[in-house]
């Protein structure tokens, strides 16, 4: 994994703790660029103050409130597949039900401190953890 700890286990102050900072996910449909290449797999890193307190300050956040979901992103997805850069622009044109895995994954890093989520098995509901951002092509 890019600059990030393998594992962010316990708390800070424990022994053994690791700060982690970066977090790979695949989404669901892909980003699709203009030549018509699929985008899955990129890395989120955790939000700084700064991160969220500098789209504030775009006209564009002004004038739609909506608009600080997509520079957010913009600012702190930092790897998307073979994309030189993950500016709006991609942000915009992603299908919704990718922008939404990418909101979810958002709030869960910075908001709860971790990628996982509680899962129930619809079939026999068992109750299981999965990793939202996954640590490897396919796991998320």
């Amino acid at each position: 994994m890019v600059g990030a700890s393998p594992a962010a286990a316990g708390v800070a102050g424990d022994p053994g703790y690791e700060l982690r900072t970066e977090f790979p996910f695949i989404l669901p449909r892909g980003y699709v660029d203009p030549s018509g290449t699929v985008h899955r797999d990129g890395v989120m890193r955790l939000a700084t103050a700064k991160d969220e307190i500098v789209p504030q300050r775009d006209p564009r956040v002004r004038e739609n409130e909506s608009y600080l979901t997509v520079l957010l992103l913009s600012r702190v997805v930092t790897r998307l597949g073979r994309l030189p850069e993950v500016n709006p622009g991609v942000i915009e044109n992603m299908f919704a039900s990718d922008l939404a895995f990418l909101q979810d994954l958002y709030r869960r890093i910075n908001q709860e401190g971790t990628s996982q989520a509680a899962v129930t098995c619809p079939s026999c509901q068992h109750e299981f953890t999965v990793e939202m951002a996954g640590d490897r092509l396919g796991g998320s």
